[in-house]
């Protein structure tokens, strides 16, 4: 005979218990719910395609940044000027590549983890950083792919400065803390 173990972590009913709270009101305001769920399915396909273009062309300029070599040579141009303010030189790629790309940033990680060991002051202010910042290409290209707004004035140097202030910022929080 086999014995079903069911989970104990609360976290695993969230989910089922939010779904089936929005069916029951659903259903008890009397809506018709799977014409809605196709109504609101049909809508995400409309963002989808409006937001595939951006995304396409950042993706395609991570790329280009990287495969060319001009990152390399961003880097090399910076790392003395941010090792000025409290920047380690080896944290200036995964500075570089954070704003563009995610799935990047998490291989840089795991580059100065595996160069410099997981315990290192370098390693200790990586993770900071790329648990404390966000992709800011990534964002601003699903952000103005769905408004109407197109106007990236202050929206890109504004988030790019955040960048480097929450980066300078989890440097000096993991050598002074």
């Amino acid at each position: 005979m086999q014995t079903i173990v069911l989970p104990l972590n609360a976290a695993d009913y969230i989910l089922p218990a939010v779904l089936l709270a929005v069916a029951v009101v659903g259903l008890v305001c009397k809506v018709p719910l799977f014409d809605s769920f196709v109504k609101g399915a049909g809508r995400a396909l409309k963002v989808v395609a409006g937001v595939f273009p951006y995304l396409a062309a950042v993706f395609v300029c991570v790329h280009l940044f990287a495969a060319s070599g001009l990152q390399d040579k961003v880097a090399a141009f910076l790392s003395p000027v941010l090792s000025a303010v409290g920047i380690p030189a080896e944290l200036v790629p995964l500075l570089l590549v954070k704003p563009l790309s995610g799935s990047g940033s998490l291989a840089v990680l795991e580059q100065i983890i595996v160069d410099y060991g997981a315990d290192s002051d370098v390693a200790r202010a990586a993770s900071v950083l790329v648990g404390s910042s966000e992709t800011v290409l990534y964002v601003a290209a699903v952000y103005f792919g769905t408004v109407s707004n197109k106007r990236l004035r202050y929206g890109l140097p504004v988030a790019f400065a955040c960048t480097v202030a929450g980066a300078l910022f989890s440097c000096w929080a993991v050598r002074f803390l």
